[in-house]
């Protein structure tokens, strides 16, 4: 995402936007220069509604043939409204049930959905008010209404995370700082993932917040020289949890002072762009994979766990770790994605050795979203072989995730957990993403499995979900920018 990211191409949204906004490179997932330019019309609304919203009624309309289309008769779709592109994340306050929208300039939108009509939004926070970093890519309510929004200030090839926090207040709300990371060092490269997804616990007490890697796979990523041999630092590829009490906190770029005071929670992350809790208080996070053709993963996040990166990939090994690599003979190297095509592929015997032991993803058991590439380069269907898959299809780039914390829904829909995917860039898979699956877990000892069926497809970029009673509502970061009514049993 810009001096520190590139072009979303498929690396996911924290990349893209970044790059948008700083004039960034670009990256492997989210491929598609996003005009940041066009704003919201609806500025000068009046502050955002504190009255209570009825969960609307969704009254089945045609639907124009690029738009979302429903793979069960149970669920309906409608526009709600056009944001405008560029819209990042979409949350909802969980006092009005209205909804509330980021751009990556750190302005909040939100709008209130009516059942019988497209709407706009209007300008709830601006960016000057929040007092927040300018490149905004993270958004979450907590149970008592407070606002968290993460953003990230670049310094030369250095960047430094910001988690603002807006307590209401009378009418409004007093802004202040949670907590701030030390600065450090980025790759300048469309690597740089920067803080994103952010999450607060159930009880209200912790907020938890990724921050993505600097590389694409654990390479020596240097900033062309400010850094030689420089591959992850402690403040990447990680997610933290600090108190929602905390005030103007500074995160050390330091893993031992990060251990010991108990803010770092999970390591080995490339990109968690999303984390939410499910029904059973668990927290899961999606993490996207690398240029090469390695799942996507949907995991079980707890504390002092090792999810593998840059070692591991779903269940695969990195294959640079080992003296004997030779990438041209690795078949799981696709031409079309920047790491492939600027070498970062490459026989390495300083890489180093695994730190800990690892966590593996969520074992998907299919029928969708289970593709994978065998060594020998053939591209298979796991489910259609009888056999899970350790995550998810390659190059998804899973975004947006969302569970039935209340058990509202029914049937195979109650408890379920809803994941967006932006869709692939690139790689030789034929399932392409941009599309929404319904997700069921089944927690099995110390571990969960999930099934992961299809269940919406013909979204342009799909990017984040909020569930009210029975409706989902999606943001497509694609096109002209959108919010849709997702109507679900």
């Amino acid at each position: 995402m810009t001096i520190m990211c590139a072009d979303y191409t498929r690396d996911h949204v924290a990349c893209s936007v970044c790059r948008k906004m700083h004039s960034m490179a670009s990256s492997i997932r989210l491929i598609a220069a996003l005009s940041m330019a066009a704003m919201l019309t609806a500025c000068g609304a009046p502050a955002p509604s504190q009255s209570d919203v009825p969960t609307p009624t969704i009254r089945p309309t045609p639907l124009p043939a690029d738009s979302p289309k429903p793979l069960r008769d149970d669920i309906r779709i409608r526009k709600v409204a056009e944001v405008g592109p560029g819209m990042i994340r979409l949350v909802r306050d969980p006092g009005s049930n209205d909804l509330y929208y980021l751009s990556p300039q750190g302005d909040v939108f939100y709008l209130s959905p009516q059942p019988d009509r497209e709407t706009r939004g209007a300008l709830a926070y601006s960016r000057s008010e929040i007092g927040g970093a300018p490149y905004a890519l993270g958004l979450a309510f907590g149970p008592d209404r407070t606002l968290y929004v993460v953003g990230n200030e670049g310094e030369g090839p250095r960047n430094r995370c910001i988690v603002r926090k807006g307590v209401i207040s009378g009418s409004g709300r007093t802004w202040s700082t949670l907590v701030r990371t030390e600065w450090y060092e980025k790759s300048n490269t469309q690597y740089d993932h920067l803080c994103n997804g952010i999450v607060v616990s159930p009880d209200g007490k912790s907020v938890y917040f990724n921050s993505g890697s600097r590389t694409d796979h654990g390479e020596v990523q240097t900033a062309e020289g400010a850094f030689p041999g420089l591959r992850e630092v402690p403040l990447t590829a990680a997610v933290f949890r600090v108190p929602t009490n905390a005030q103007d906190l500074v995160l050390p770029n330091d893993q031992a002072k990060l251990k010991a005071g108990g803010y770092l929670f999970a390591d080995g992350l490339r990109n968690a762009f999303d984390l939410a809790f499910n029904a059973a208080g668990d927290l899961i996070a999606v993490d996207n994979g690398p240029d090469a053709n390695y799942p996507d993963e949907l995991n079980w996040l707890r504390q002092g766990r090792h999810y593998g990166f840059p070692w591991r990939f779903g269940a695969e090994d990195n294959p640079q770790q080992f003296a004997d690599y030779d990438p041209t003979e690795d078949k799981r190297l696709s031409w079309d994605f920047v790491a492939v095509q600027t070498k970062l592929y490459q026989n390495d015997p300083t890489f180093p050795k695994p730190p800990a032991p690892f966590t593996d993803p969520i074992l998907n058991f299919g029928p969708d979203a289970d593709q994978f590439q065998d060594a020998d380069g053939e591209v298979r269907d796991a489910s259609d072989l009888g056999r899970p898959l350790a995550g998810l299809t390659m190059h998804r780039s899973p975004l947006g995730l969302t569970f039935d914390v209340e058990n509202r829904l029914s049937g195979d829909f109650k408890g379920a957990g809803f994941l967006l995917s932006w869709g692939a860039a690139g790689g030789p898979q034929t399932d392409r993403g941009q599309d929404l699956l319904l997700i069921r877990l089944t927690k099995t000892g110390d571990a969960y499995r999930m099934s992961a069926t299809q269940i919406v497809t013909g979204f342009q970029n799909p990017i984040d979900s909020a569930l009210i009673g029975n409706t989902l509502y999606v943001l497509d970061y694609g096109g002209q920018g959108a919010i849709w009514e997702i109507g679900l049993p």
